[in-house]
């Protein structure tokens, strides 16, 4: 349904280039979820962004349906009917002086699509907010946190989407509360076919929630596959270290300094100046500082962008 390829979207900063996006080959398949996991900083929201057409790509391509995204007026406009945003802070992305009929109506309108109020509470029960006409006159600070969140989604669902890409949908909710939205994701799955790709920091929502997972450090995809494989038997260092924090893991990996520079992207693999592997002396560190390593093609399958993932598979 959607497909990043070679994609790369760069920034001036201070005098030079920062890369933000730095070769990203990513797909989301018909009803498929992927969880496109990493720290703050990696690119993610970039990648997302560029993906909803809300960036122009330095190089590559964003495809849907396997038709290159054109930027015009009229085919981008359509096109953002079929790919919609789900945002984590349902409080800052909703009008306060809006209702949630409103709210749920501006897609809709904009679109031009007939019979609104119909659109619009078929859009709201949907979204698990039942009986819709309940909640129509209703301010976004009349509502509870999940409540909110879920009139964010029912906005996107108003435009009968086939993808919805939500940046840390739960980010901003109670424990108690993103059980319910994350079901809620998988319903709609279900129920109307959607795809999704989920833009987290957390692991666990992946487990969660994804079919294929996606971890990027630095403007690139390090790590991806099914997500039973990648969560049981992670092969890159950073894999390793975000899931180390889980309450369930073992041993906790602790990474030493902060995200490099993306002005300034390390040579040899890009994660070697805070990888584990590194530090305690393995001897394909060398390499690890030096060599470059390939841009993960798009596969259904598990790969690693890593020396020593790719020293182990030639031995």
């Amino acid at each position: 349904m959607l497909t990043a390829t070679d994609l790369a979207v760069e920034f001036a900063s201070r005098g030079r280039r920062a890369r933000a996006v730095d070769g990203v080959n990513l797909s989301v398949g018909a009803g498929e979820i992927v969880a496109l996991v990493g720290e703050s900083g990696c690119g993610k929201t970039t990648l997302a962004r560029t993906l909803l057409g809300l960036e122009r790509p330095t190089s590559g391509t964003v495809s849907y349906d396997g038709s290159p995204l054109s930027y015009r007026g009229k085919a981008l406009q359509a096109y953002r009917r079929q790919v919609q945003l789900v945002l984590q802070d349902p409080m800052g992305s909703l009008n306060p002086r809006q209702t949630v009929y409103e709210a749920v109506a501006e897609g809709p309108r904009i679109h031009g699509l007939p019979d609104e109020e119909k659109v619009v509470a078929e859009a709201l029960s949907r979204a698990g907010l039942r009986p819709p006409e309940r909640f129509f006159l209703r301010y976004p600070h009349e509502l509870s946190g999940g409540q909110r969140q879920r009139v964010v989604i029912a906005g996107a669902l108003a435009l009968d989407p086939k993808v919805l890409i939500a940046d840390e949908p739960v980010a901003s909710l109670d424990a108690s509360v993103r059980g319910e939205i994350l079901a809620l994701l998988l319903r709609l799955r279900d129920d109307l076919g959607l795809s999704a790709l989920v833009v987290t920091h957390d692991l666990g929502l992946a487990w969660n929630i994804a079919d294929r997972v996606a971890v990027m450090y630095l403007g690139r995809i390090v790590e991806s596959g099914p997500t039973e494989e990648i969560l049981k038997n992670p092969q890159h260092p950073y894999t390793q270290a975000l899931l180390s924090v889980l309450p369930e893991s073992e041993e906790r990996i602790v990474l030493t300094g902060e995200p490099p520079d993306p002005t300034r992207i390390p040579t040899g693999c890009r994660f070697h100046p805070r990888c584990q592997i590194v530090a305690a002396g393995n001897p394909i560190a060398d390499k690890c500082r030096t060599d470059l390593l390939p841009v993960l093609p798009t596969t259904e399958g598990s790969q690693a962008a890593c020396h020593l993932v790719t020293q182990r598979q030639t031995r």
